[in-house]
């Protein structure tokens, strides 16, 4: 995965967090603030520690620029060339291309982690491609200690191959030697041995592999001698190869595990060796005979027709990589979401349930701690009734919101309990008044009018015998209507009337306009139904009462009123 994908996900991945923190996950204030503070740390970690580790990446590879390696849509083998690959890339070019495969010059054993890390990178999709060949040239080494190390070298850096690809990539090996003396000229003879098959594999060009005693059995006039010689020059290569590669490598040393080869390849191609090399010597014990060093710089056969037999997976690319973790990290918010608005919506029904709880186990005596027990449950149905209308909150939320099941039992709680009203003041004497006298507004006023009809006068002095002005009694007269048109008319109607009742009564009795009170209700105060002519009959009303007030109605002539009745009128009042 690139840089830029890598820095993009470390940054996603710290939003989630901050927003489960923040938006979803029960926590105080100061855990809230230190967790926030504690990932945007560890955020800025990561980030410094990947760009740390790109720039030593970079560095590293400054022998390797992008160009060498191949597109992301390559469809053949990538092969990382280690061991003693010089001879394999003509004027040092960092790799080949041919019609199967890509070939990766690799200069060093400490290069070969750093640039499978490189390539998992910048181009992921050809991860499953990858496979690292161990090129094998005995005829350039001397020392068997040396050429040991040398192995050891490689083989411990194929391992560190695990940490970028995450796995240990297919290895096989490729050795070349020089044919015989008497096979000089011929075409490079290839010898395969695979780990599914058995045996070993001559490659002839055109006419795919045969076994090894079908070739030598297949021969034409003149090549007897000299497929004879390569299968003698074959047996002692075999004898080398297992004794100084294959037993080395196929044993664990220390933290070192096996290698097992998928692929072996043995080539006879002239190669340009040193005196006294290891493959001389090997001959030389046992035949006495050591061959002549061949002298040839020319570049190497390419094992091409091995690169079929690797081993091989799809890739993914570096987008569906992104995407691969982005949408692990969302499956883990949404999960981690889920379960806290899960804890959030169980705290909100047992927070509840307890002031249910409380509300029901108290009597009402004292009549106290059952009030405010019926105020905390207002206050939740006030919080839950908010909810349902504007939306609960986001960390509620994620389809597992219980609020609503939890309003009925709310509010049947809070309206099947009243606070009893408080006891009536001890009055030492009552002063009964005249009851409420009600007058039918049709028999004093006509259809929609406020004047008093003619002959109306008559119905008011039989009716009002009882209503007499007195110092510290107020005549409230009010007005009522039916339903019968808009509330404003209605209202102002029932005003008029109750006006030009009191009208007559100031006038007709001398009492003096303090004594009254003049009130208009319109159709709010229906004392029948309005459905029916009787009962819109019995709302068109005015209604005459006293009610006592201090310094209410002060006639000429008379003295205030006492304090007892004072404090009569105001305890009556209350």
């Amino acid at each position: 995965m690139r840089d830029v994908y890598r820095t993009l996900l470390t940054t996603v991945a710290g939003v989630l967090a901050l927003w489960l923190i923040l938006g979803f996950w029960p926590l105080s204030v100061g855990s809230r603030v230190a967790l926030s503070l504690l990932v945007t740390l560890v955020c800025g970690v990561m980030l410094w520690h990947q760009r740390r580790a790109s720039q030593s990446g970079a560095q590293a590879l400054r022998d390797i620029v992008d160009e060498s390696l191949p597109p992301e849509d390559f469809q053949g083998a990538v092969i990382l060339a280690c061991g003693d690959n010089t001879a394999l890339f003509a004027g040092g070019t960092p790799y080949r291309e041919t019609r199967q495969g890509w070939y990766l010059w690799v200069k060093d054993a400490e290069q070969l982690p750093v640039l499978a890390q490189h390539l998992s990178q910048v181009r992921p999709a050809l991860v499953s491609q990858i496979s690292v060949m161990l090129a094998v040239l005995p005829e350039q080494h001397t020392s068997v200690d040396d050429f040991t190390q040398h192995l050891r070298g490689w083989q411990r850096a194929m391992v560190q191959c695990r940490t970028a690809l995450g796995r240990i990539p297919p290895v096989w090996t490729v050795t070349w030697v020089s044919p015989p003396a008497v096979c000089t000229g011929a075409e490079p003879v290839w010898f395969t041995t695979l780990s599914n098959r058995a045996g070993i594999q001559i490659y002839q060009p055109g006419q795919g592999n045969l076994s090894l005693t079908d070739w030598i059995r297949d021969t034409v006039v003149g090549e007897r001698l000299s497929r004879l010689s390569q299968g003698l020059w074959l047996d002692s290569l075999l004898v080398w190869q297992k004794t100084s590669v294959n037993s080395l490598l196929s044993v664990r040393q220390g933290e070192l595990p096996v290698l097992k080869f998928c692929v072996q390849g043995l080539c006879m191609a002239p190669v340009k060796g040193i005196a006294g090399n290891l493959w001389q010597q090997h001959i030389g014990a046992v035949t006495a005979l050591p061959p002549d060093t061949a002298v040839t710089g020319d570049s190497l056969p390419l094992p091409e027709h091995l690169l079929p037999a690797l081993p091989r997976r799809r890739g993914i690319s570096r987008k569906m990589v992104f995407w691969r973790y982005a949408g692990l990290m969302g499956g883990i918010f949404l999960a981690l979401a889920m379960l806290a608005s899960w804890v959030n919506n169980q705290r909100l029904i047992r927070n509840v349930g307890d002031h249910l709880a409380l509300y029901h186990h108290l009597t009402g005596q004292p009549v106290a701690p059952k009030l405010l027990a019926q105020q905390r449950l207002r206050a939740d149905g006030a919080l839950l009734d908010d909810w349902q209308r504007r939306g609960e909150p986001l960390r509620y939320r994620m389809g597992l919101y219980q609020g609503l099941r939890l309003v009925p039992p709310v509010e049947a709680a809070v309206n099947d309990w009243a606070p009893p009203p408080p006891p009536p003041p001890v009055i030492k004497k009552v002063i009964q008044g005249p009851k409420t006298l009600r007058l039918d507004s049709m028999s004093l006023f006509d259809t929609g009018r406020y004047d008093l009809k003619p002959g109306s006068t008559k119905l008011l002095v039989n009716s009002l015998v009882g209503i007499k002005a007195k110092p510290g009694w107020l005549i409230v007269v009010a007005g009522h209507t039916d339903n019968t048109g808009d509330d404003k008319s209605n209202q102002l109607l029932s005003l008029k009337r109750a006006e030009a009742v009191r009208n007559w009564m100031r006038d007709t009795g001398d009492v003096p306009e303090s004594c009254f009170a003049v009130q208009g209700y319109g159709e709010s105060r229906p004392v029948a139904t309005n459905d029916t002519p009787e009962g819109r009959a019995h709302n068109r009303r005015v209604e005459i009462s006293l009610v006592p007030q201090a310094n209410a109605c002060q006639l000429p002539g008379n003295t205030p009123a006492s304090s007892q009745n004072d404090g009569v009128s105001k305890n009556e009042m209350e």
